[in-house]
């Protein structure tokens, strides 16, 4: 997107090194545990939200209940999930993270993040604190447009 408002085109040079950086580190992790972008999604929501049925899954994900089933067997394969009956409901099955799974998910947000700590390091001290200023104040602008 081009602009000549040089704080926009600033913010998006940032978002795009900041997107690019971050999710190579991300795709590495994921592919170096053998998991899709689905079966992510899918732990994630499990974190978010808690235990759900196939359904919620399915339409978070936008993908068929047989195709959310399907992935989910392999996460049960894997150790991330447990599916069980729910006691609501015995025709329903509820998905329930694991304390493994939980695991890979912090491991994938560290792998995620990683790279900040070496760019933290690059700073000068005097950057530093310059850097911390300018963040804190986009963190307060940003959090007064999500009110």
């Amino acid at each position: 997107m081009f602009t000549t408002d040089p704080i926009l085109a600033t913010l998006h040079e940032w978002i795009g090194i900041f997107m690019r950086r971050s999710m190579r580190n991300f795709l590495l992790y994921s592919k170096e545990k053998k998991l899709s972008m689905s079966q992510i999604g899918a732990l994630f929501r499990l974190h978010r939200v808690g235990p759900c049925g196939v359904s919620e899954i399915s339409d978070d994900l936008g993908v068929t209940d047989a195709a959310a089933s399907q992935m989910l067997e392999r996460l049960v394969q894997q150790g991330l999930i447990t599916r069980s009956e729910d006691p609501n409901d015995r025709r329903v099955k509820q998905i329930v993270l694991t304390d493994q799974g939980r695991q890979v998910l912090q491991e994938s947000i560290h792998a995620r993040q990683g790279w900040l700590e070496e760019l933290a390091r690059a700073f000068s001290p005097e950057e530093q604190g310059q850097v911390l200023a300018a963040l804190r104040i986009m963190i307060a602008k940003a959090t007064q447009l999500e009110n």
